[in-house]
């Protein structure tokens, strides 16, 4: 379980998150969403430690991450971020293993290739292995981002929009290996989701944040509500089910000018 105990954080003027108090349940997929600037990605490099909260606590997994030994904290908690700084002369195996470097300090055992390879393969990236990550596009790069988290192997894993530069089809890839690594491997994946679909059909639970608050949680049936949603973003989102899951069709809204419409 991750629990935030009054959890704040200031910036400078009046901007401020929390404060934030949630227990985020183990196990599966939990997606935090929201209008832009609401705090999704302050709350989740906070709980990943690489923010340091202004007050209150966070555990994970049983584990205060601001005063335990970062060690400790790296085998219990991995995490992506919107925006990663590599060295582009790296190869995506030499990225995907830097995940395994809480484990075994740089000195790469067989334990520890077997790792490497295993992700590699799960994300699809066998047959780019060896180039170098200038040479791939940005949904390739995104795929070993994630690959190089996932190979980190601990329980609880933080995305901090995932789907970041990747096309329909490997968005819908990348969310269904990690609905499988969530479920077959009783990990806790918690990632910054944009598109509220995605959402709904790959998520166990939901986090809607709204001004730097927790403005609701709970499952996709009680979230994917017309008032649930017209409450964080401000807009009449009809929900249709279909094939029994609950999509908000935000692409057209009456409230629109007709103008903003195309023809046709």
């Amino acid at each position: 379980m991750i629990r935030l105990s009054d959890v704040t954080k200031r910036y400078a003027g009046e901007t401020e998150i929390g404060p934030v108090s949630l227990e985020i349940p183990k196990g599966g997929v939990v997606s935090l969403i929201g209008p832009n600037g609401a705090g999704k990605s302050t709350v989740l490099t906070m709980i990943g430690r690489l923010l340091a909260p202004d007050g209150g606590t966070i555990e994970v997994g049983g584990l205060d991450v601001h005063a335990a030994p970062s060690k400790q904290v790296a085998k219990t908690v991995s995490i992506l971020r919107q925006e990663n700084h590599f060295v582009t002369r790296l190869t995506v195996r030499q990225l995907v293993g830097f995940g395994r470097y809480p484990h075994s300090g740089g000195r790469l055992t067989q334990h520890d290739e077997d790792k490497i390879s295993e992700a590699i393969d799960f994300l699809g990236l066998t047959d780019l292995e060896q180039r170098f990550l200038d040479q791939l596009s940005g949904g390739q790069r995104q795929r070993a981002y994630v690959a190089m988290v996932i190979c980190q192997d601990t329980d609880y894993v933080l995305l901090d929009e995932p789907l970041n530069n990747l096309d329909m089809k490997h968005s819908i890839s990348m969310l269904q290996h990690l609905r499988v690594i969530a479920t077959e491997l009783d990990k806790t994946i918690v990632m910054v989701m944009h598109d509220i679909n995605f959402a709904a059909v790959y998520s166990d639970y939901i986090i809607g944040m709204r001004e730097g608050k927790v403005l609701c949680h709970g499952t996709v049936d009680e979230i994917m509500t017309e008032q649930r949603l017209a409450e964080l973003y401000d807009i009449y989102v009809p929900i249709h089910v279909i094939e029994g899951r609950r999509l908000g069709m935000y692409y057209w809204s009456p409230e629109l000018p007709k103008r903003a419409v195309p023809a046709g």
